[in-house]
């Protein structure tokens, strides 16, 4: 090589790391802003002042007009021009992948068209939670109509000419295909049916008796997410109409709900959301506001909350440590031993509700509501024609009436804030926590010994190393198949599934 070459080539990559340097300056900054966006989000859902609705709508649509600006600065495409992704480490690379998927996406979506969705999904939320307290889905319609038509328009201007839902599935699940969910879903629909058929046919295990004190039941949740490794030095526990968690690096959130009656809601709604900010604070701090510095994919994120919450949070062993738990917080309950506690914790029932299905009918649910929000985005179903929709297909797969539109269509709050395409994910993660679970009672010979302590640093500590630390760095299917040592198949979940209720139900 000559002189004049090898200096050529040392100002060529001078220069291709001042613009990965700039770049990577410019997305902090953008990245912070979406953490900012996100506890006015938060924020919206657990403390903020009711008459607040109209003015949030209107910060929050400002701040996703400068969030969409940022997203789409024609300087991304320069920075990206002058770096030659060959040259790069892995993680550059990651990095580049996960910024120009963003650049290219936001750029094919009218800046105007993201802010409006902003605006209408931020006050959208406070009236689906009034038009389900008062159990009214019509005065909801119009609002959910104006929703769906934006989704249409961002799901068609994402999908440039493709399926306008696949499309907006790619914002949860990076590279998933409908006609592979589709496949998943048959694949799992008739053994679940079944399964659940044969065990509602035997006796039920008995229910908790009693009303269970909200203070205590707090005070115990706050153990079960310490118990779990949830830092609250990063983090904090809150409460809220839906469960949910919100942040990443070093403030992440998280929030639960109560009930009178049914502890297990606010525990497992805890331990579930508690696997979600596991993920988040879990993360390389190396990473931290860049595109590798979050959970990759919604798949993932649920394959972390369900194996905490079903796998582990639900074993025999952990269940055993519980009861004890819950007997010093309640007194007696109903229920004479932990053989006995471990048939309640798990037992089927019939039941309208998604977030407290039991795990054989939990993606049933899921199924319905991905069949119906694609016919919405598609055009097959009017808003209007919603409510009779779900509850024809609710009797169709549960056998029973939809009692009210709390219990039915009014239950969640995805739509509502414009989260078409994330639904399908929840079973992705299941499918995903099943593969995991395999690789981990393999990697983990005494694990119900330690869980049966309560100590279930084994358990999330192998998540840690093998799922969780690496943030974005890998794709979805990738880190899956990397630490379950196998590509991801619905086959783990159903033998699970079968072994554990076949055993509870002597089937």
């Amino acid at each position: 090589m000559s002189t004049s070459s090898a200096t050529a080539g040392r100002a060529g990559a001078t220069g291709a790391a001042m613009a990965y340097d700039a770049l990577m300056a410019h997305q902090r900054q953008t990245s912070a802003l979406g953490q900012v966006a996100g506890r006015l989000g938060w924020d919206q859902e657990t403390m903020m002042p009711r008459g607040a609705a109209d003015q949030r709508a209107e910060e929050m649509a400002a701040m996703e007009a400068v969030l969409h600006a940022r997203r789409t600065d024609p300087r991304i495409g320069d920075w990206l021009a002058a770096i030659e992704a060959a040259a790069l480490d892995p993680v550059w690379q990651a990095q580049l992948r996960h910024i120009r998927r963003s650049f290219d996406r936001a750029r094919r979506v009218p800046a105007d068209l993201a802010e409006e969705l902003a605006r209408v999904t931020s006050r959208a939320q406070g009236q689906w939670a009034a038009a389900r307290a008062a159990e009214d889905v019509q005065s909801f319609v119009p609002v959910l109509e104006r929703i769906v038509a934006l989704k249409r328009a961002e799901g068609a201007a994402l999908a440039a000419g493709g399926d306008p839902y696949e499309a907006l599935l790619d914002d949860y699940e990076p590279d998933a295909k409908v006609s592979e969910i589709v496949a998943m879903f048959t694949a799992m629909r008739a053994p679940l049916v079944d399964l659940r058929a044969a065990a509602l046919a035997q006796p039920a295990p008995q229910g908790l008796q009693g009303t269970f004190d909200e203070r205590a039941q707090m005070e115990l949740t706050h153990l079960l997410a310490r118990a779990f490794g949830y830092d609250f030095n990063t983090g904090r526990l809150d409460k809220a109409v839906h469960p949910f968690s919100s942040g990443s690096g070093a403030d992440v959130r998280i929030t639960t709900r109560t009930s009178a009656v049914d502890p297990f809601n606010c525990f497992y709604s805890t331990v579930h959301e508690v696997g979600h900010a596991c993920y988040e604070q879990g993360i390389d701090p190396a990473y931290a506001l860049t595109p590798l510095g979050q959970g990759v994919s919604m798949g993932v994120h649920e394959s972390q909350s369900r194996i905490y919450e079903n796998q582990i949070g639900r074993s025999r062993a952990f269940t055993g440590w519980l009861f004890g738990q819950m007997r010093d917080a309640f007194g007696d309950f109903g229920i004479a031993d932990e053989d006995a506690f471990y048939r309640t914790v798990n037992r089927l029932q019939n039941g309208f509700i998604r977030t407290e299905a039991d795990e054989v009918q939990y993606n049933l649910h899921v199924m319905l509501r991905f069949d119906l929000e694609r016919a919405l985005i598609a055009g097959d179903l009017a808003v209007r024609d919603l409510e009779a929709a779900w509850n024809d297909r609710f009797a169709a797969d549960f056998g029973f009436a939809v009692d009210k539109p709390s219990n039915g269509c009014l239950q969640d709050v995805h739509w509502s804030v414009g989260l078409f395409g994330y639904f399908p994910t929840y079973s992705l993660g299941n499918v995903y926590a099943g593969c995991l679970y395999q690789a981990m009672r393999a990697a983990l010979p005494g694990l119900d010994g330690a869980l049966a302590q309560g100590d279930t640093s084994g358990a999330t500590g192998w998540l840690h190393e093998t799922v969780q630390r690496h943030g974005g760095l890998y794709r979805p299917r990738e880190v899956i198949a990397q630490a379950a040592g196998m590509v991801p198949t619905e086959a783990p979940l159903l033998a699970y599934l079968h072994e554990k209720f076949g055993a509870i139900y002597k089937l």
